[in-house]
C-alpha cells in the first residue's frame, strides 16, 4: 500500500533529536513525508541518532523558511494543538482528524502541523489550518513530547487507512449457528441431568449462559472440546446412578 499524500510539518523545532524521533514514528506508521521549517539545527547528528533507522526520511525532509512554503500544494491542513482554543476552529480528536485527513488525501495533499516544544503554534499560524487537532490527556499531567504526539497522530492515520496488519489465520473456523444451537442443547440437558436446574425452575440460566458464549465466539474445536466435557459429565451421572 503506498503511502498516502500527507506531510508532517515541524515548526521552529528547538531540539533535533525530537526531529529524529519524530521522523521515526513516522516511518513506522508509513508516512514519508517530512517537511520542517526553519528548525533550530539541521542537519545533526543528533537527529540521525534518534532517528534510529529512519534516517531516509531526513535525507528527503524539505526545510522551509515559513509554514506557508511547508504547506504549499495541500488542500486540507490541520494543527495540533496542547491546549483548547477559545477560537472557533473545528476541534478534533487524534481520530476523527485522521478519518477526515484520508478521506481529504483522497483529492490532494494533507499537513499536520506541529509547533514549538514549549509555545506550539501562535495563533496566527492557526489561522492557516483548516481545523485543530487536540490529544486528550490526563488534565492534571498533559504534556506530551513532540515526537509522542506525532506517533499518536501518526498511529491514528495508519489506521483510518486500513493499514494495520493482517489478522493471523484462525487455526479452526468459528463454530456456526447450528453447532451452536446443538451445544446450547448439549449443555441445557446436561443441567438437567446433573439436576443443577430442573424443568420446574429453569430460571434464566440458559439465557445468561448464550450471551457468556456468544461473547467468547467459540471456534469449531473448542465446542468439540465442551461437548466432549458435557458428554463425560453424562456418563459420570449415568453412572453415579447404577
Amino acid at each position: 500500500m503506498s503511502a498516502a499524500p500527507i506531510r508532517v510539518v515541524l515548526v521552529e523545532t528547538t531540539h533535533p533529536g525530537n526531529i529524529g524521533a519524530a521522523a521515526r514514528a513516522m516511518k513506522t506508521m508509513g508516512l514519508e513525508r517530512l517537511h520542517l521549517v526553519r528548525p533550530r539545527e539541521f542537519p545533526s547528528a543528533e537527529a540521525t541518532a534518534r532517528a534510529s533507522g529512519a534516517d531516509d526520511l531526513l535525507a528527503r525532509a524539505v526545510v522551509c523558511d515559513s509554514i506557508e512554503a511547508a504547506i504549499a500544494g495541500c488542500g486540507w491542513v490541520v494543527g495540533a494543538s496542547a491546549r483548547i482554543r477559545s477560537l472557533e476552529w473545528p476541534l478534533l480528536d487524534p481520530r476523527e482528524a485522521a478519518l477526515q485527513a484520508v478521506r481529504e488525501s483522497g483529492t490532494g495533499e494533507v499537513a499536520f502541523l506541529f509547533g514549538r516544544e514549549r509555545s506550539g503554534l501562535t495563533n496566527a499560524e492557526l489561522d492557516l489550518c483548516h481545523a485543530l487537532v487536540h490529544i486528550p490527556a490526563n488534565p492534571d499531567y498533559s504534556s506530551l513530547n513532540l515526537a509522542q504526539a506525532v506517533q499518536v497522530v501518526a498511529y491514528e492515520l495508519r489506521m483510518a487507512q486500513g493499514a494495520a496488519l493482517p489478522e493471523r489465520e484462525a487455526e479452526f473456523p468459528p463454530a456456526t449457528a447450528e453447532e451452536m444451537e446443538g451445544f446450547y442443547a448439549h449443555l441445557e440437558q446436561t443441567l438437567y441431568d446433573l439436576e443443577f436446574i430442573t424443568p420446574e425452575r429453569p430460571g434464566r440460566m440458559m439465557p445468561r449462559l448464550r450471551r457468556l458464549f456468544q461473547r467468547a465466539r467459540p471456534d469449531r474445536n473448542e465446542i468439540n472440546i465442551l461437548r466432549g466435557i458435557l458428554a463425560a459429565a453424562q456418563a459420570k451421572c449415568v453412572r453415579g446412578e447404577e
